[in-house]
């Protein structure tokens, strides 16, 4: 009964004696069919078990989930600083030096406008002082630091506890002329001492 059930295997010599007995001749391995191999065979038994995978604990799960976020944010994160390189957020300052938003500015060879693209800024003209020189309440200068007087220039500076926009006109190593202009044309004779000079616009953005 054990070898009916497959569950013992008899010797060969054993098998032959059992043929013999009930007048089966011997088949050779060559002399099986597919067929016969096939009928003999479970396939149920002997076909191996396709084993799902498993699938992740909730906490496994967590932490797959955190895996996948982290890779995602360093991802992110190489972009943004290789936007960097290319790119920078520079802050809008309103009168009182507060931002109010960000433009991006492309940067080139690591400067912007040949200065260091933590250090530049944009100014929002707070008023008409120096609408005759073509920038106006609400336009958008950008400005580079400088602590020292550029004739010609238009600087942001703090003079009389007040900061503004004025152009510059170098009169000697002490003296410089401040002029505005915005109904009339207005100019001030200073001492270099007196100013706070802050940067110096490069450029003037508006809106149409």
């Amino acid at each position: 009964m054990a070898v009916e059930a497959g569950t013992r295997i008899i010797a060969d010599d054993q098998a032959r004696r059992i043929l013999k007995t009930i007048g089966l001749k011997q088949q050779n391995e060559a002399e099986f069919t597919l067929d016969d191999i096939a009928s003999t065979v479970d396939l149920v038994q002997v076909q191996p078990r396709m084993v799902p995978a498993a699938k992740p604990k909730p906490k496994e799960a967590e932490k797959v989930a955190e895996s996948e976020e982290k890779d995602e944010s360093v991802a992110g994160s190489v972009w943004l600083d290789a936007l960097q390189s290319v790119l920078k957020r520079v802050p809008v300052m309103n009168a009182v030096m507060k931002p109010v938003r960000h433009e991006l500015v492309p940067v080139e060879n690591g400067r912007i406008a040949g200065a260091n693209p933590d250090k530049v800024f944009f100014y929002l003209a707070p008023d008409d002082s120096m609408r005759g020189y073509r920038v106006s309440r609400g336009d958008v200068a950008l400005m580079v630091p400088a602590q020292s007087p550029v004739d010609g220039a238009i600087m942001l500076m703090n003079y009389n506890q007040h900061r503004c926009l004025r152009k510059i006109k170098v009169l000697d190593d002490r003296r410089v002329l401040l002029q505005s202009y915005d109904r009339e044309h207005e100019a001030e004779t200073v001492d270099i001492s007196d100013i706070g000079f802050i940067a110096r616009a490069v450029r003037v953005t508006f809106e149409l």
